[in-house]
């Protein structure tokens, strides 16, 4: 079964009268993905969640192209993107595609003056730097350094930060995030040599409830615009919920590494999948154990997927001259694989602590202007000896 959890009260029938203490009813909503097939909650709403009273403007979000058509590999150098105060401001896409956008984000300031929801895409936002909270109208759930958080489109929530220096890596995905099925039995429960099993996810707790009439501003983000909706009731006013759709977070630190005697494939590593992309945690861990083997990855074509590595801590070993927050993108249709010297380099090393995370798109990405603002211009030169 995929992972069922519950906040707060409701009734205990679906579909059913659900009385206030006071009088009167509380109201039910369905969210759901994948129209009435996917993964839904039911939430109960002490008003009704329909009431916008204004729409104050829309403008463009859109990612500007820079490359359309790319087979160039590159270095981004993402721990130079200047920080911003806002958080949807400071969320910049460097790789996009029809399936995903992936991006930087360096906000200082907590998400207090408004509300967001993406109603497009689902979110993975990785935590690099920073601690706070996740609020959302479905409970709350703290982050630290390493946290991914995954949360579901058409979800209303706003983000609280403990610290002022704050780096996240995100992707947006038109196609619900899942955990990949060879992981998992036929009605959805992690097997045994799952990297990770239930009790690792960080689930929502501490549901806010406000019982507040005004007018509350909600960002919402469709087709590349944001519109900006004035409601007449505080979006946090979820007395209670159940069901399998929910945003919850996952430990990187919690990804048991997949090990053996040779070398072992990317896929050992993932993490998350959608229908379009898969992504990967690269963790510390053992190197291999054969007598001969060699610890450096294996040169591979890049025939089917763009894979995009975000470095996040450690000693890259495959590769020269890597930093924290460095992102780079190897493309589909040329070969890659270890730096000049990283092969010899590795003989005889037994254990790594890198920390890294890869997305694979199955589709070629284009490459934004923010982007570009961040290459270093030489890496697809980096296997010259």
């Amino acid at each position: 079964m995929p992972l069922y959890h519950k906040l707060g009260n409701f009734p205990q029938k679906r579909h059913t009268q659900f009385e206030k203490p006071n009088g009167g009813l509380y109201y039910e909503q369905l969210f759901g993905t994948e129209g009435f097939h996917g993964h839904s909650s039911l939430l109960y709403h002490v008003h009704r969640p329909t009431q916008v009273k204004e729409i104050l403007k829309s403008y463009s979000v859109e990612p500007k192209i820079a490359i359309g058509k790319n087979i160039k590999s590159l270095l981004l150098k993402g721990f130079e993107l200047k920080p911003e105060d806002d958080f949807l401001d400071s969320r910049k896409p460097m790789l996009v595609n029809k399936d995903c956008t992936i991006g930087l984000a360096a906000p200082r300031q907590s998400l207090r003056n408004y509300f967001y929801k993406n109603a497009d895409a689902d979110e993975m936002i990785f935590i690099h730097k920073g601690k706070g909270k996740l609020r959302t109208m479905m409970g709350n759930i703290p982050f630290e350094y390493g946290d991914y958080l995954i949360i579901p489109r058409g979800m209303i929530y706003q983000i609280d930060f403990e610290t002022t220096e704050n780096r996240l890596f995100y992707v947006e995905s038109f196609a619900p995030f899942y955990t990949p099925k060879r992981y998992k039995n036929e009605s959805g429960q992690h097997l045994e040599h799952s990297p990770f099993c239930e009790r690792d996810f960080i689930l929502p707790t501490e549901l806010e409830t406000h019982d507040e009439k005004g007018d509350f501003l909600i960002k919402i983000k469709k087709e590349g615009m944001i519109h900006e909706f004035v409601y007449a009731t505080h979006p946090f006013d979820v007395v209670g919920w159940d069901g399998y759709n929910f945003p919850y977070g996952f430990s990187i630190h919690n990804f048991e590494p997949i090990t053996g005697r040779v070398h072992q494939p990317p896929p050992v590593h993932q993490t998350f999948e959608t229908s379009t992309f898969v992504v990967c945690s690269f963790c510390p861990r053992l190197y291999d154990y054969h007598p001969k083997a060699i610890p450096a990855p294996y040169n591979h074509s890049n025939i089917d997927s763009d894979e995009v590595l975000y470095y996040v801590d450690g000693d890259f070993m495959s590769r020269n001259n890597i930093e924290q927050g460095h992102i780079t993108l190897h493309p589909k249709g040329i070969p890659h694989g270890p730096a000049p010297g990283a092969m010899e380099r590795s003989i005889g090393h037994t254990e790594t602590h890198e920390l890294a995370v890869m997305v694979d798109t199955f589709r070629p990405l284009m490459v934004t202007e923010e982007a570009m603002g961040l290459d270093d211009g030489q890496y697809y030169k980096s296997w010259v000896e």
